[in-house]
């Protein structure tokens, strides 16, 4: 071989052991952000969000609506066939009334803080997925720079041994039409 190819061999080689190391340190970022998305670290919660989630679970439930359907249910019974002296609520039901008031009046802005919460918690999460689609992007624009240059840098090594082979082959054309002339 000569000493151009030689060479030419030589710088192929570091540009693919460079290649080799972008894209090495690409996947250990890669690992490194899939690693902080599935162990995120714990959320610290108050107590009051801890029971505001708890409230919000059980009254977002069938179980919730069964107990509270069987307990109104058992007291409509109570209070209308229950003699007159036993009974504490008669018919139209105004404690009733005022107790589901008061709970529904608590209820809400419980359910509503640990929806305020999670509400909070997907914009934290979304924000999270539009940085690393950004991320992505920004590597795919970044892989295709380094594929563009590769491809000029090749290009050029593809000229110049294209301009040495025309170079070679022109000499040996003259070389064989002083031949001719000599012989």
């Amino acid at each position: 071989m000569t000493t151009d190819t030689t060479k030419l061999l030589q710088a192929e080689g570091k540009q693919l052991v460079k290649l080799k190391q972008i894209v090495e340190q690409a996947i250990a970022d890669e690992k490194l952000i899939v690693e902080n998305l599935v162990n995120q670290p714990k959320e610290i919660l108050t107590k009051g969000q801890t029971i505001s989630d708890k409230v919000a679970t059980f009254g977002g439930s069938w179980k919730f609506i069964i107990i509270f359907g069987v307990v109104l249910f058992v007291w409509i019974l109570f209070n209308t066939l229950a003699p007159n002296k036993e009974n504490f609520d008669p018919y139209p039901f105004i404690l009733m009334n005022l107790v589901l008031s008061c709970i529904a009046a608590l209820q809400a802005p419980i359910i509503m803080m640990s929806q305020n919460r999670k509400e909070e918690k997907d914009r934290k999460r979304n924000e999270n997925d539009y940085l690393i689609n950004l991320k992505s992007e920004l590597e795919v624009r970044s892989l295709h720079q380094k594929m563009d240059l590769l491809l000029e840098e090749q290009i050029k090594v593809l000229f110049d041994s294209q301009a040495r082979q025309l170079d070679l082959l022109k000499r040996i054309e003259n070389e064989i039409k002083t031949l001719k002339k000599n012989s």
